[in-house]
């Protein structure tokens, strides 16, 4: 009976907590992961730094400490405008038309570089307004052309499974086939690209693509903005038009994971429930048991009653209580 209403009594643990709690710990392992790969990294490019600039201060005496920090001023400056100090000669810096173009694109769609950004007051207001009506803009197109991919890949889904008997396994493959020509469309190919015209290695070229299209936009890599590079003709507009169809896809990609994760969240709640409700037939089979010997008790007690009631109606029962 105790153990019953023991096993009644337990309560499940929220769900929301336990979620929470996972994050908690995902963000926490990567905080320690990257201050063990990249602190050690910082002090020593800061140490590096520092030997420089006493060879520096060495090799030309009459340089001093004040004219290091006005160097240093003048080149932050130039890097902010997009200029480059190596080549005599005139640059459009950040502000020319294609770069412009990538800027906006990347206001609307929130990835936010970081490399470039409006100067003047004018600027800065047309900035926001520029964004507070064109990101709600960019969400309904890039769902909406989501929705076209998925469309365009479930009809050769249906198409393909009624030229088989193997509908599942005709899904799965069609499935991988369009996330493997998705990667080499929006990934591998652009890789190759950026490493060509950016100078890049490749593994850095897959980090700008993938930092780009999640909208993470670090900025620590941002196309068509070294001003010592000559970029061909429509290269900034063809960056706009990847990044544009690059984040739908990537969009299309994560809700098919979320939805992934959905349903095993899904299915261990639908075992989680079934284990209750085995728990709870136990417990209901426990309080039947109850039930019934209580009844049982009930019935030998009301069977028992009228034999009381006679023995003590008896006449030989009376008499003794006469004499008494």
């Amino acid at each position: 009976m105790v153990s019953c209403f023991a096993i009644s009594g337990q309560m499940r643990f929220p769900s929301i907590l336990l979620l929470g709690l996972v994050y908690m710990v995902y963000v926490l392992i990567g905080g320690v992961v990257f201050w063990k790969l990249e602190g050690s990294q910082v002090e020593e490019n800061i140490a590096q730094l520092l030997e420089e600039r006493d060879k520096l201060l060495r090799s030309i005496p009459c340089l001093d400490q004040q004219a290091i920090d006005t160097l240093t001023e003048v080149v932050q400056r130039a890097i902010s405008t997009g200029l480059s100090l190596k080549i005599n000669q005139t640059m459009d810096g950040f502000w020319k038309f294609t770069s412009s173009a990538v800027f906006a694109a990347t206001v609307i769609t929130t990835i936010g570089y970081g490399n470039i950004c409006p100067r003047t007051m004018e600027g800065q207001i047309f900035c926001v307004f520029f964004a507070l009506f064109g990101i709600p803009l960019n969400v309904v197109v890039l769902n909406r052309v989501g929705k076209y991919m998925l469309a365009i890949e479930r009809n050769i889904c249906d198409f393909m499974e009624t030229k088989t008997k193997y509908k599942q396994t005709v899904r799965v493959m069609i499935h991988l086939l369009s996330l493997a020509t998705g990667t080499a469309v929006f990934f591998v190919v652009p890789m190759i690209v950026f490493a060509l015209n950016e100078g890049w290695s490749y593994a850095q070229a897959m980090y700008y693509c993938f930092i780009s299209l999640s909208t993470i936009g670090f900025g620590d890599y941002v196309a068509d903005s070294n001003p010592n590079r000559t970029y061909p003709g429509g290269y900034g507009c063809l960056v706009a038009v990847w990044i544009f169809f690059g984040m739908a896809w990537l969009a299309l990609l994560i809700n098919h994971t979320i939805d992934i994760l959905e349903r095993i969240n899904a299915r261990l709640r639908q075992h989680g429930n079934q284990g209750l409700d085995s728990r709870s037939d136990s417990v209901e089979c426990c309080d039947s048991t109850s039930k019934g010997v209580s009844s049982m008790h009930s019935e030998l007690t009301e069977d028992q009653a009228p034999e009381r009631v006679s023995k003590a109606t008896s006449p030989d029962n009376m008499d003794k209580g006469a004499s008494s």
